[in-house]
């Protein structure tokens, strides 16, 4: 997927505490996507405490919030229990989600290339379109800068 295409592919995925689930059937409510690569890192860590601590915020404004990597939803589940954390869930284990937002890149570190998820949000409208995408995200103020986004739809 490119920055160009306007309409969020649809899924349905495993869930943190419940039913799995379908993209399409959030709407009309606006939906803010984040991919992140990995439960319980540092980085990924502080991306999942910031939007668990706006979550009443997001809510309040109708938008629901979903957090998405590759782990399993038992490695979900204990990530929330041990860092207290309130935004749901949701498990992309086959990568497939991933590809299909286009998140899903060649990754380097200490030398060595592998495959893994581009920290990256979707701001998706009550339409199902992407209102805006945050690429290669820096964690600190990001979850801020969404809820400012959301603010101005």
């Amino acid at each position: 997927m490119t920055d160009t295409v306007k309409t969020a592919p649809d899924f349905t995925l495993p869930v943190t505490g419940g039913d799995p689930v379908t993209l399409s059937a959030l709407r009309p409510s606006p939906v803010v996507l984040f991919f992140y690569p990995r439960d319980d890192t540092s980085g990924c860590t502080k991306e999942n405490e910031a939007f668990s601590a706006l979550l009443p915020e997001f809510n309040a404004l109708g938008v629901r919030v979903y957090g998405i990597s590759k782990d399993s939803i038992a490695s979900h589940d204990k990530f929330m229990a041990k860092k207290n954390l309130t935004v749901p869930l949701l498990s992309d284990e086959g990568a497939d989600i991933s590809e299909r937002f286009g998140v899903w890149k060649e990754k380097s570190m200490y030398g060595k290339t592998f495959m893994g998820i581009e920290r990256s949000t979707f701001l998706i409208d009550a339409r199902g379109d992407i209102a805006r995408a945050w690429r290669k995200v820096k964690v600190p103020g990001h979850a801020e800068e969404v809820l400012a986004a959301v603010q101005a739809l």
